[in-house]
């Protein structure tokens, strides 16, 4: 049971979901909130559950479909092969993801009770998008570009970030909207390699529908359109600029661009480059964090 956990969980990437409320823990310091260690250790909890519930509905729900029998798996793409290896564990992945779910709903109405019923807006939407992103949302590229980077950016670190420092600044947006493009671009990139397999079980992402040559622009545009808002919220006083510490992972970017230009129609290839996505959609948040904490510091 326990191997089951872990693989359709997904543990080794659940990384991301800390690195979000470290950067929404940092934020609320430097604007002036405190927030406690039960506070921080629910949200974190929750988060993490939300992360395992998507997780493990994509898992249950592949393997359902037969997508994981087409898929060449990669260490970043291609899913977990857990449900593969071990076909009587589905209805386990299930209970995993709707138990998780479960926790979910249950933490966020006791955050709701405490901080508003506000909290709703962003725990409802977090809710659908859990479920609906294997079965329905993969079926239309644009929804299926924008939901992790929404579940990731707009609901976790924004409804963290509400939740520690009681109020939603614009700093707070402009971090979780950075966190939405680093994450949605994490899943464009990944979908590169599974392009045909997708295609035979109806989804319809971008890579699918206007190739990847063209997904590689898309995902240039957004990397890029992250490093401009931070430079815009600095230049606006809305962030600090210690959080300009996030400009050195621009030269993990600037390798990236080119190996996935160059590979977009070898997708065998493009391994290591998916890797280093992965490594910068953790080092760049990071960074952020150091600076916001910087700036903490010195007030």
């Amino acid at each position: 049971m326990l191997n089951t956990l872990l693989g359709v969980s997904r543990a080794n990437f659940l990384t991301l979901t800390l690195v979000c409320i470290l950067l929404a823990v940092t934020a609320s310091w430097q604007a002036g909130a405190s927030p406690g260690w039960p506070t921080l250790l629910l949200v974190t909890l929750l988060a993490l559950c939300a992360h395992i519930s998507v997780n493990a509905f994509n898992e249950y729900f592949d393997f359902k479909s037969g997508l994981d029998f087409l898929t060449e798996r990669t260490p970043f793409s291609g899913g977990s092969g857990t449900l593969v290896a071990n076909p009587a564990a589905s209805y386990a992945a299930l209970a995993i993801a709707v138990i998780s779910l479960a926790l979910l709903i249950a933490g966020g109405l006791y955050l709701a009770l405490l901080h508003g019923w506000q909290l709703l807006l962003i725990g409802i939407p977090g809710v659908l998008i859990i479920y609906a992103y294997t079965q329905y949302l993969n079926r239309s590229p644009l929804a299926c570009l924008l939901a992790p980077g929404i579940g990731f950016g707009l609901l976790m670190t924004l409804g963290a970030f509400w939740v520690f420092a009681q109020q939603v600044s614009m700093a707070a947006w402009l971090l979780a909207t950075i966190i939405s493009l680093l994450v949605s671009n994490l899943l464009l990139l990944n979908q590169f390699p599974d392009v045909e397999a997708d295609r035979q079980v109806g989804r319809r992402h971008l890579p699918i529908v206007i190739g990847r040559r063209h997904s590689a622009s898309v995902y240039s545009l957004l990397a890029a359109a992250s490093y401009l808002l931070l430079l815009l919220g600095v230049a606006l006083g809305a962030l600090p600029w210690q959080s300009l510490l996030g400009l050195l992972s621009l030269p993990l970017l600037l390798k990236i661009l080119p190996g996935i230009f160059r590979l977009a129609d070898k997708p065998r290839e493009l391994a290591p480059y998916l890797g280093l996505n992965v490594l910068l959609c953790h080092l760049y948040p990071l960074l952020l964090s150091a600076g916001l904490y910087w700036a903490a510091s010195g007030n």
